[in-house]
């Protein structure tokens, strides 16, 4: 069945979906991981694709950026295409001195001063929980590979520039007792748990507030091989 956001036909998806939010990230993905990749969706131009990878099935789409998008597909994914898992592979700027470029990390819960959990659920928490079960497959998962994960508290911040008088990086991280920040994980974390599926986030350091370093866009489409490695051999044991 089709939905409003996503073209494929029942069945086109793999119950483990990897979701990075670029869909050119998802391109390279499934071109360089999976066997047999398919193009199953491109609504919009975000691509959704589904192959083997050694042997299993496994689907990789991409969320687009902030929560109303990831809300909307992870949501779609789950509620009609019987996905049953959601792995978030994406970027982050960190505000540790610990977690530096290129460092991987899984969310051990997602911080936001967003409505998206009380407009869409009545849920008032600002703090949401990943899936345990999963995370812990996760990281026996990097521990078998000798991929040093991070474990970090994520702040999903529903605006990517934000006026001065909001508070400096440095406020905000004490604030909301975060690590790092993304934009995503606190709606796909809060759609898991109402409809009763796992989701988790990998990310990958893509720029420090702390050491000013950052990577370009090119190299954050092409470059965490680490993470999406991760991902994909987690996927397996799912």
């Amino acid at each position: 069945m089709a939905t409003p956001h996503i073209s494929a036909s029942d069945g086109a998806f793999a119950k483990t979906v990897l979701m990075p939010g670029d869909p050119l990230r998802a391109k390279f993905i499934a071109e360089t991981f999976l066997t047999n990749p398919q193009l199953v969706t491109s609504v919009r131009n975000v691509l959704g694709y589904t192959g083997t990878y050694k042997g299993v099935s496994v689907s990789v789409m991409a969320s687009g950026m902030g929560m109303p998008s990831i809300g909307i597909y992870s949501y779609e994914l789950f509620k009609f295409y019987g996905v049953e898992n959601i792995i978030r592979i994406g970027s982050a700027g960190s505000y540790r001195d610990w977690l530096n470029v290129m460092d991987v990390t899984l969310a051990s819960s997602a911080v936001s001063d967003s409505t998206f959990a009380k407009v869409q659920g009545g849920v008032t928490d600002k703090h949401i929980k990943p899936n345990a079960e999963l995370n812990a497959i996760i990281q026996k998962k990097a521990n078998s590979l000798g991929i040093n994960l991070k474990m970090s508290v994520v702040h999903s911040s529903d605006v990517f520039y934000s006026d001065p008088s909001q508070g400096s990086w440095q406020d905000i991280a004490e604030r909301t007792g975060s690590d790092c920040v993304e934009m995503e994980s606190f709606a796909l974390f809060h759609n898991a748990n109402m409809l009763g599926k796992r989701a988790a986030c990998l990310l990958t350091i893509s720029d420090s507030f702390v050491s000013h370093v950052e990577l370009t866009s090119e190299q954050r489409q092409n470059s965490f091989t680490e993470m999406m490695t991760l991902a994909l051999e987690t996927a397996i044991d799912l």
